[in-house]
């Protein structure tokens, strides 16, 4: 990806100027919102910037071929886009957020999980109340200041839109995304409470059902379209970054799915086996259950979402998913997600430039260790 370290350093930038303004706010009203401040700081910091990344390379596929997007004389026009993809990266962390809550995790990328650092705050200052309530209260209000941030955000570069339809249409796209995504998390939440009373033969679509709305489409396919949106890209251009973006937003969730259950910890910044604790009925899980025996299916039912789960019943778990070839079938899905991706790629009417881009970002969400 030979621009995607300038990429992210004008994303950071963004993100960084923007927050400088907001937060100057948060500090005129009272010095007890400090650790607002902080904290969206602190999330905002980090991480990999997949979103902003397709979003960037959506808009330079329809809009920018044979113009250089990193030239000095270029920021005016591409204002737009950087302030989208610093838009989705806020919007990302205001997810994290209340999906760490939702989830109760205690950790998010090696470090206290908001909720977490907000009742360590409450702890540590001699408050009234528990800290585990004024922990949980104080992030869903962070998650909620983040969204509402990310929105703004948006807006500031689209305002700067010359093509008006393009800004219309690039806002409608982010819209349907936020409503999407909030459908799938809600979707998850309920599959780890309501799969017992579904048929075992829809537990695979169901879960994938999952894997689109809360992920693929927000992750990968909806940042490819809001750029491409804000590059003026026709219905033809939307649906090849579409085409492109769907199975690579699945073969990504994928990905995600292992991680959860068998990455290193030290890579990750999440305890091994964490998904299993956690209970997530995950693709993995539903071929898991196609594929095990009755007694052991049993035993994966009983132990999955239990929060009390020691190191050799995560190990027990990881040998039992493995083994009965699930592990393998979803490598296969994710290459083949890969493939009818990166196929499209071949005759996309995108630049020659941003293919190249595209088809190494593919490769990069599809292999990561973390």
């Amino acid at each position: 990806m030979a621009h995607g370290s300038r990429l992210v350093d004008l994303v950071h930038a963004r993100i960084e100027e923007f927050l400088a303004e907001r937060t100057s706010i948060l500090r005129s009203i009272s010095p007890d919102l400090e650790p607002l401040d902080a904290f969206s700081k602190r999330f905002l910091s980090g991480g990999k910037r997949f979103r902003a990344l397709f979003c960037y390379w959506g808009w330079h596929a329809v809009g920018q071929n044979g113009f250089d997007p990193f030239e000095s004389d270029a920021e005016r026009d591409r204002f737009p886009v950087i302030s989208a993809a610093s838009a989705l990266e806020v919007f990302h962390a205001a997810a994290l957020v209340h999906d760490d809550i939702i989830d109760n995790s205690d950790t998010r990328r090696g470090s206290p999980a908001a909720h977490r650092l907000f009742g360590s705050l409450h702890g540590e200052s001699g408050w009234a109340g528990g800290s585990e309530d004024f922990g949980r209260a104080s992030a869903i209000l962070l998650g909620d200041l983040l969204l509402g941030w990310s929105d703004e955000l948006l807006d500031e570069g689209l305002a700067t839109l010359a093509d008006r339809h393009a800004a219309r249409v690039a806002r409608a796209e982010f819209n349907r995304m936020r409503t999407e995504v909030m459908a799938g998390q809600y979707l998850d939440i309920l599959e780890e409470r309501a799969w017992l009373t579904q048929p075992d033969s829809e537990q695979r679509a169901r879960a994938e059902r999952v894997i689109v709305f809360k992920s693929a489409k927000y992750s990968i396919e909806a940042p490819l379209a809001i750029g491409g949106a804000i590059a003026g890209a026709t219905a033809t251009q939307l649906a090849a970054l579409r085409d492109f973006g769907l199975p690579l937003g699945i073969a990504y969730q994928l990905r995600d799915d292992l991680l959860g259950v068998f990455g290193d910890p030290e890579v990750t910044g999440k305890p091994s086996g964490d998904d299993l604790r956690e209970g997530k009925r995950t693709m993995l899980v539903a071929i898991a259950r196609e594929r095990l025996a009755t007694g052991q299916r049993r035993l994966l039912d009983e132990l999955l979402g239990d929060p009390g789960l020691d190191a050799e019943q995560v190990r027990m778990l990881q040998r039992t998913i493995t083994d009965c070839g699930a592990v393998d079938e979803v490598e296969r899905l994710i290459a083949d997600n890969l493939a009818r991706a990166t196929a499209v790629l071949a005759d996309a009417p995108f630049g020659r430039e941003a293919r190249a881009e595209l088809g190494s970002l593919a490769k990069a969400v599809t292999r990561r260790s973390s």
